[in-house]
C-alpha cells in the first residue's frame, strides 16, 4: 500500500513539476517577445546581426543534411508507395500519401529533429557558458536585457529557418523521389504532379505552419532556458543542453501527436463515424 501510494505522490510531483516547467517556458516566450518589441536598450542592427547569425547557422548550413534525408526519405516514400498501390489498382492516390504521410507527418518531425540535434545543442551550450563565465551579468550590468538581445532573436531565426528548411525538406522529397522512382518505375510527371496537387489543401497549408512554427519557437525557448538555468560552474553546461534536448523532442512530438490527434478526429466527425 505504501509503494502505491508513494507511486501515486511520484506521480503527481511529475506532474505538478511539467506543468510548472511549461508555464515557465510560455512565460519566457512572452517577455522575451515583449522585450525584443519594446526594449529600445541595444540598436536594431545589433539584434538583426543575432537574428542573421541563427538563421544562417540554424538555416543554411543544415541544407546538406536535410537534402541527405529528404531525398532518402521520398525516394523510400514514393517506391514503396507506388509499388503498394499498383498492387492494389490505385497509383492515383499516391498524391494523398505523399501528402499525408511527408507533407503532414514526417518532413515536420525530422526537420524538428535535426534542428534539435544541430541548433538546440549549440543554442543551449552557447547560453550556459555564456551564462557560467559572467557574460549575462556583464550584459546586464551594461543595461542590455538578455530576453531582447539573447533570447527574442534566437526565437525569430529559429522560427524563420524551421519553415524554411520543412519547405526546402518538401520540396526536395517530392522531386527527388520522383527521380530516384524513374529507375524502378516509369511514372509521368504529369500525373505525379497533378496527384500531388489535388491533394494538397488549406488543411495542409495549416498544419505545416502549425507544427513547423511551433517547433521553431518551442526548441530554441526551451534551449535558451536551459542554458540560463545554469548557475556558477561550466560542468552544468553539459547537463543542461542533454535537458534541452530531451525536453524539446517531448514537446514537438507531443505537440505534433495532438494536431494529428485533433486533424483526424474531426476528420471523422464530418464523415458521421464520431
Amino acid at each position: 500500500m505504501n509503494t502505491v501510494w508513494g507511486r501515486i505522490e511520484s506521480l503527481g510531483r511529475s506532474i505538478t513539476e511539467n506543468l510548472e516547467y511549461t508555464y515557465k517556458i510560455f512565460l519566457m516566450i512572452y517577455l522575451s517577445f515583449r522585450a525584443g518589441v519594446l526594449d529600445q536598450t541595444q540598436s536594431f542592427r545589433q539584434i538583426l546581426s543575432v537574428l542573421a547569425t541563427q538563421i544562417y547557422f540554424t538555416g543554411w548550413q543544415a541544407m546538406p543534411l536535410i537534402s541527405i534525408l529528404a531525398l532518402g526519405t521520398g525516394g523510400i516514400l514514393v517506391i514503396q508507395g507506388m509499388s503498394n498501390l499498383t498492387l492494389l489498382g490505385g497509383t492515383e492516390m499516391i498524391g494523398n500519401l505523399i501528402v499525408v504521410v511527408l507533407v503532414r507527418e514526417i518532413g515536420p518531425l525530422l526537420t524538428a529533429l535535426v534542428v534539435i540535434a544541430r541548433s538546440g545543442t549549440a543554442v543551449a551550450t552557447e547560453v550556459g557558458n555564456m551564462r557560467a563565465n559572467r557574460e549575462i551579468e556583464a550584459l546586464e550590468s551594461m543595461g542590455i536585457n538578455p530576453l531582447s538581445f539573447i533570447v527574442f532573436p534566437r526565437i525569430v531565426g529559429g522560427v524563420v529557418s524551421v519553415l524554411c528548411l520543412a519547405f526546402y525538406f518538401m520540396l526536395i522529397a517530392i522531386i527527388g523521389g520522383y527521380l530516384i522512382t524513374q529507375f524502378f518505375n516509369n511514372i509521368p510527371f504529369s500525373f505525379y504532379s497533378e496527384s500531388i496537387l489535388r491533394a494538397f489543401g488549406k488543411e495542409d497549408v495549416a498544419i505545416f505552419l502549425l507544427k513547423n512554427g511551433f517547433s521553431g519557437v518551442i526548441i530554441f525557448v526551451v534551449s535558451c532556458f536551459q542554458g540560463l538555468s545554469v548557475q556558477k560552474s561550466p560542468h552544468e553546461v553539459p547537463q543542461v543542453t542533454t535537458q534541452a534536448v530531451v525536453k524539446s523532442i517531448i514537446y514537438v512530438t507531443v505537440f505534433n501527436l495532438a494536431v494529428t490527434a485533433v486533424v483526424y478526429l474531426n476528420q471523422l466527425k464530418k464523415l458521421g463515424v464520431l
